[in-house]
């Protein structure tokens, strides 16, 4: 893949005019530094999970696209209408960048603490309100329910009429005060899992009572208003009907470019329960888990995935496709794919209607292109994962006491927020705060209302620039980035330059004599993994993985430890990290920096030239690192084994170590790596690869002025087979010692019913393709691509559509499963894993150190409980899932940004799924994916859909220069390889894939 062109522009100041809420500590994290820690500790160490696992559902955390993208344009269309508010254009010029950041200010001192407390419990109606049908209840929420997405040429005049009845409806309802107490907030329950091994349905904890009582209760009395959402079902209820299997409990997924619809996961692993309306959600939002009532068969729905047909092109939609951010490469897990939901049939506008209006017998379509989906309804709030914190713009509504919050994110309702949260001129000067982002808080939302209520947390700044928009991102996935409290930096050694103590180093192994280095990328600056490979006399290695010792720092249970637990995870965005520790630790203490003694946690094992592992060994270490080298150092001598390197071309080295020692070992590292890499994948193991986008920043600015797909390597897969190995090695050993204690790490299955269809779909499609197992698949994503220049780019098409059945890797505690078979990961097809090799970033390797430490005997007494395990498992596993899509959304961020300032941007293209009006493609040149649709492509005169069984096509009909020749046909269907053009539109960092019309003399 080639470069991208350099920025031709004048550097801008890196932090935006209203940004100033941002930490200092956070900025000052070298942005020249090229995709430091996507290259480098996003580089090897995640890979089942970076991709398998985060592929893992089909929406969850990555078929979320552009909520950042969506500008203050698209929130006319916002997911909840503002019916019967009065809308206001103002006649004001915007403000100045100083005089916003000064607004800034007088906001942040109006906005209160209470964002943080929970709604109190309002006065409540004395007479209680019939029950309103879900019928009339959807009717209600119509008027308010206008898709952000385009509306696609095609759609019946029966459909338009019966919205224009609804909207007419439910007029008036929207713009009147919310008198009910707030939707419940119920703590976790994780805890409560860990009690019950085999029930499929745990019922929700005692604790979830007394908030979901409130909402059941409120809503009674003399003039209150048309209820919207029906009250949650009590805590007894609840949960006798998970007990009987009537309930189903989940994680609940909301569309985001179709925020009315709505999924849930089905237990059984068949097809996933649709959730038709923001009603049937219930006030839930994304990531929230909730309890869902299956709605009676009639009510089922039959969902066409494709409107059959040919649509003439119109010239008025919005082109609202989205960037998707590109894997991170991570030390030590399998890459296996984190991809985006491709294609099959939800992505199209999906036709959904009654199944009691569906005649199987006379439909023209096939049964094979229709399919019955369960439907459900939320009656009940298990927990609300979703931080109810959003960005967003305000406006301003005439004659009320509050102002409308619109969020950037679709799926989070419109939120109404007192004036007296607002900049103190916002009412004489709305304006001027027209493209200032705020975020906002949802304290409480009324069953009888469409919009949710809450406080303004603080402005950020412009719309548009790096840090207000990073700022934003970090608040709404709850993602802590303050600065460390001075409790937390006491429990840090206070004699610097700090040594290790002479106790300490005699009760571990010294490997300080030992050949033992780093391979990063150059900028790395946490180093926690270091490799060692020695020949023994009888032909044999003896081959050491030696981890940074952070639980030696990190005390179970003090105030470092307590804040390392609750974030989890540290946070790396295209120009900064986040970490989970204090950077003394991270960068300096902790890190095995060369030439300095660490401690560490070591696996040794003895292998023979083709892997095998004769003896192993765990243990507490002592080693200083004689070189650190990066990768392109460590490729160099991989391919160039022969050569004898100088001094000026390597970093410095021990004097105790010569050159050519070093590079002995890696090739020996290498070819050994080759071996085990090769058995693994002859044992079943997965492996899904996709393109990354890594980016050049501007030293000065830190804005992008480059952006390339990320080759991975040798010397990568190099550290990427010790790691996977130390992370079996020790879920064994801490298994075999803690059999209901240890903290490990499953993949399930996919998803049956998901890999039914996707092999129907590939056998019609004339794709041999095996998804028997994990190691079926692997053999023929790569055995039938062929081999010419496009075939990387058919077999990324290609894995795009096998992730969809993916489900998500968790951590887990083991004594929370009875059967071991459920402790297996299906991508490396492994009975046993964990997390072991990072611990600096990530707090699941904190506790299998101490686990592993406690199985040898060789640390401080072990006080974890199961309970403890289990909760903290869960908040891994949540926390996990943020940092990725978090890490994605800066990834949209910077490659919006990249667009606007060199483009627009040429590239080649791959046709990765056709829909009814518009097909999905994959950009080569950036690894970035994008939805075309036809009706915004200018010069079409129509396009024509159709599918032969499940193979979907599409002509597009193109005007011709000289009107007295023919048009011009296109046919597009997976796999059509065309050209086009990235170039930035409306708001800020909206940007759109437009199609290169063939020239005159092509008939494509």
């Amino acid at each position: 893949m080639e470069s991208s062109p350099k920025v031709k522009r004048t550097t801008k100041p890196r932090d935006g005019k209203g940004g100033k809420n941002v930490h200092r500590s956070h900025k000052d994290t070298h942005p020249q530094h090229l995709n430091q820690h996507h290259n480098g500790k996003l580089r090897s160490q995640d890979f089942e999970e970076q991709q398998t696992e985060e592929n893992a559902s089909t929406s969850v955390s990555r078929s979320v696209k552009n909520e950042v993208n969506r500008r203050k344009k698209a929130n006319s269309e916002s997911s909840y209408s503002s019916d019967g508010l009065p809308s206001q254009q103002s006649g004001h010029q915007a403000a100045s960048a100083d005089d916003q950041g000064g607004k800034a200010g007088a906001l942040e001192k109006n906005a209160a603490a209470e964002v943080q407390k929970a709604a109190v419990s309002k006065k409540l109606p004395s007479k209680r309100r019939q029950k309103k049908s879900e019928k009339d209840m959807k009717a209600s929420l119509v008027g308010s329910e206008e898709s952000d997405a385009p509306q696609l040429s095609g759609s019946c005049p029966e459909e338009q009429a019966k919205k224009k009845s609804k909207k007419r409806k439910s007029k008036g309802n929207s713009d009147k005060k919310t008198k009910e107490a707030c939707g419940p907030k119920v703590d976790n329950v994780a805890a409560g899992n860990s009690q019950s091994k085999k029930a499929p349905q745990t019922p929700v904890p005692k604790e979830s009572v007394r908030l979901n009582n409130k909402d059941r209760n409120a809503g009674s009395g003399r003039g209150s208003r048309r209820q919207l959402f029906e009250h949650y079902m009590s805590f007894e209820n609840v949960s006798a009907g998970l007990k009987r299997g009537e309930l189903i409990q989940g994680a609940l997924r909301i569309n985001p470019k179709r925020y009315k619809e709505a999924f849930t996961p089905s237990p059984d692993g068949s097809a996933d329960i649709f959730l038709d309306g923001i009603a049937a959600r219930n006030r839930a939002l994304n990531g929230d888990v909730v309890v869902v009532k299956i709605l009676p068969p009639e009510q089922w729905k039959a969902v066409n995935g494709d409107t059959n047909g040919s649509s003439s092109a119109s010239r008025n939609l919005s082109k609202v496709p989205d960037v998707i951010a590109k894997a991170r490469y991570d030390k030590g897990d399998e890459v296996v794919a984190k991809m985006e939901s491709v294609s099959l049939h939800d992505k199209a506008p999906v036709m959904i209607q009654s199944v009691k209006n569906v005649n199987p017998s006379n439909s023209s379509e096939s049964s094979s292109d229709k399919n019955v989906q369960r439907t459900g309804k939320v009656v009940y709030i298990v927990d609300q994962k979703h931080s109810r914190a959003a960005s967003g713009f305000l406006k301003f509504l005439p004659g009320k006491n509050f102002a409308m919050f619109s969020p950037v994110d679709h799926r989070v309702p419109r939120v109404n927020v007192p004036l007296t949260d607002c900049p103190a001129d916002f009412i004489s000067r709305p304006g001027d705060y027209e493209n200032i982002l705020f975020v906002c808080r949802i304290t409480h939302w009324s069953a009888d209302s469409n919009f949710a209520e809450g406080r303004l947390m603080k402005s950020l700044g412009q719309a548009g620039e790096i840090e207000p928009e990073t700022e934003g991102i970090l608040t709404e996935y709850d993602v802590d980035f303050s600065e460390f409290s001075k409790e937390v930096l006491g429990c840090l050694p206070r004699d610097l330059p700090w040594s290790i103590p002479p106790v300490e180093l005699s009760r571990r192994r010294d490997l300080r004599e030992e050949c033992i280095f780093t391979i990063d990328p150059a900028t790395a600056r946490d180093l926690d993994d270091a490799l060692s490979c020695k020949q023994l006399s009888d032909g044999n290695f003896e081959v050491g993985v030696h981890i940074a010792d952070v639980s030696y720092f990190v005390e179970e249970g003090n105030a470092l430890d307590q804040i390392a637990s609750r974030r989890a995870t540290s946070v790396y965005l295209v120009q900064k990290v986040i970490p989970m520790l204090p950077r003394l630790l991270c960068e300096e203490l902790c890190s095995l920096n060369p030439l300095t003694d660490r401690l560490t946690f070591s696996v040794i094992w003895k292998l023979s030239p083709e892997g095998k592992i004769l003896s192993e060994w765990f243990g507490r270490s002592v080693i200083r690192s004689c070189i650190k080298l990066s990768y392109d150092h460590a490729q160099s001598m991989i391919e160039a084994p022969d050569k004898s390197f100088s001094a000026d071309e390597l970093p410095p080295c021990s004097p105790d170590r010569s050159i050519q020692e070093i590079q002995e070992a890696v090739i020996n590292l290498h070819d050994i790596a080759k071996q085990l890499r090769a058995q693994r994948f002859e044992g079943g193991a997965l492996r899904l690869d996709q393109m990354k986008l890594s980016f050049t920043l501007d030293h000065d600015s830190g804005m992008p002025q480059g952006c390339y797909v990320y080759q991975y390597r040798d010397s990568n897969k190099l550290v990427e087979e010790f790691m996977l190995l130390a992370n079996m090695a020790v879920a064994h050993q801490i298994y075999r010692a803690y059999p209901e204690l240890a903290l490990l790490r499953r993949h399930p299955p996919p998803q049956s019913k998901m890999v039914d269809d996707l092999q129907e779909f590939c056998d019609q499609m004339g794709i041999d393709l095996d998804l028997a197992s994990s190691g079926a698949l692997h053999r023929s994503l790569n055995e039938q691509l062929g081999d010419d220049e496009y075939a990387a780019a058919r077999k990324e098409v290609l894995t795009h559509m096998c992730s969809r059945p993916m489900q998500m890797a968790v951590y887990f505690c083991s004594g929370a499963l009875s059967d071991e078979k459920l402790f297996r990961h299906y991508a490396l097809n492994v009975p046993l894993y964990t997390h072991f090799t990072s611990p600096i970033r990530r707090y699941a390797d904190v506790i299998v150190h101490r686990l592993l430490a406690a199985s040898l005997d060789c640390g401080p007494r072990l006080g974890l409980k199961g309970e403890d395990v289990h909760r903290q498992a869960s908040q891994c596993n949540d926390k996990k899932t943020a940092s990725k899509r978090v890490q994605e959304l800066s990834s949209e961020l910077f490659f919006g940004i990249f667009v606007k300032e060199c483009g627009p941007l040429d590239s080649e293209a791959m046709v990765m799924g056709v829909l009814d009006q518009s097909f999905d493609v994959l950009v080569l040149r950036y690894g970035v994916q994008k939805r075309i649709y036809c009706n915004s492509l200018e010069g079409l005169k129509s396009f024509h859909f159709r599918k032969v069984g499940k193979r979907p096509e599409m002509t597009l009909v193109w005007e011709t220069d000289d009107p007295a020749k023919d048009s011009i046909q296109q046919e597009i269907s997976i796999f059509t390889r065309l050209n086009v053009q990235l170039k930035t539109y409306g708001p800020p960092m909206k940007y759109s894939a437009v199609l290169q019309r063939p020239s005159d003399d092509t008939d494509s």
